[in-house]
């Protein structure tokens, strides 16, 4: 029997690390926009939002069950938000580059590998405290 998680997202630990990842996004924009102007600016947004999508995807998916009685739930849920994450995440590839076709590459990959070094470092930035047996 699975337990439902009814917590919304804004109050799970992984919200830190999506608004995080928020505010990377803004300020790799801004620099842009500053540096280069607001074709850059745009460009190294959608980086960002490639990357942020599907991880606010993998939050709602991943982090639906809660307790022990509902482990193989949350493994399953666990796995078929990776799956979708990584679909996602070359869906909004191919859309960006067919559909959008932006004119600066190195701003898209800077946005893009900004955002994804904050998902790297979100055991950084979601801190538990843990005791020492």
């Amino acid at each position: 029997m699975a337990f439902r998680n009814k917590t919304p997202l804004h109050q799970l630990a992984i919200s830190k690390l999506l608004l995080a990842q928020v505010l990377m996004s803004v300020v790799i924009a801004v620099v842009f926009l500053l540096a280069e102007g607001i074709s850059a600016a745009g460009n190294a947004m959608l980086g960002g939002l490639i990357v942020l999508l599907p991880n606010i995807y993998f939050a709602l998916k991943a982090f639906r069950y809660f307790g022990a009685r509902s482990a193989l739930d949350i493994t399953l849920s666990f796995w078929s938000g990776e799956m979708g994450k990584y679909v996602l995440t070359v869906g909004l590839f191919i859309f960006v580059f067919l559909v959008i076709k932006p004119n600066n590459f190195i701003a898209l990959f800077i946005g893009y590998f900004a955002v994804l070094i904050v998902s790297a470092l979100g055991l950084l930035l979601v801190k538990k405290s843990f005791r020492k047996y």
